[in-house]
């Protein structure tokens, strides 16, 4: 079947260190409902790429306004600018998002620049929307609100302004997720509800 022409582009971060983890495995399922909502999906597995940290060093904010670090990271900018859909899945690392996360979102900064100058970052052809699969060892009560300040102030950059989620806590050893009875069926759901929402 070929592809329509004004599908959906949505792009997805598996973000643990861990191969075939639990956020791996409800990524797996959200990506396979947006595949049947008609999306074209392109997956990033941060794990294999390097990504080095942000140096803070200001070469972003002059010039091109571009990074100046040549890693991996400069595969994902025009992807970040192009998409209209974004996935991010991550566990929760100390409160937070996991350090390859972290690192992609610091090296953001050329967006937060451009941002701050009034400049548009998105280049999506349609309203953009985020999905966050968080899961979380323990079961606390602020389990995963550092992840979303993180992601708030990421999807601002991004000029993101439909923010979903789908979290689980005490989920810890592998393949717990698969647990729970409906985990898997929510996951798929939020991937076709992502992909098919139509931004009013």
């Amino acid at each position: 079947m070929s592809e329509r022409p004004d599908a959906i582009h949505l792009i997805a971060f598996a973000c643990s260190p861990r191969a075939g983890g639990n956020t791996d495995t409800l990524l797996d399922a959200a990506l396979d409902g947006a595949a049947e909502a008609g999306a074209r999906v392109e997956r990033f597995d941060l794990r294999e790429m390097t990504i080095a940290p942000c140096r803070h060093c200001g070469g972003c904010a002059s010039g091109s306004g571009r990074c100046v670090i040549d890693d991996d990271m400069q595969r994902l900018y025009e992807p970040l600018c192009a998409a209209d859909r974004i996935i991010v899945a991550s566990p929760v690392f100390f409160m937070s998002l996991t350090a390859q996360a972290k690192t992609m979102i610091d090296r953001c900064q050329p967006m937060w620049v451009r941002r701050h100058r009034g400049d548009i970052v998105s280049e999506a052809r349609h309203p953009r929307a985020a999905l966050y699969l968080g899961v979380g060892g323990g079961d606390l009560p602020l389990l995963f609100d550092a992840s979303r300040i993180v992601l708030a102030s990421w999807y601002w950059t991004l000029q993101v302004f439909e923010r979903r989620e789908l979290t689980f806590e005490c989920i810890d050893a592998k393949d717990a997720i698969r647990e729970r009875p409906t985990a898997l069926d929510r996951a798929r759901q939020a991937g076709r509800e992502l992909a098919s929402w139509a931004g009013d």
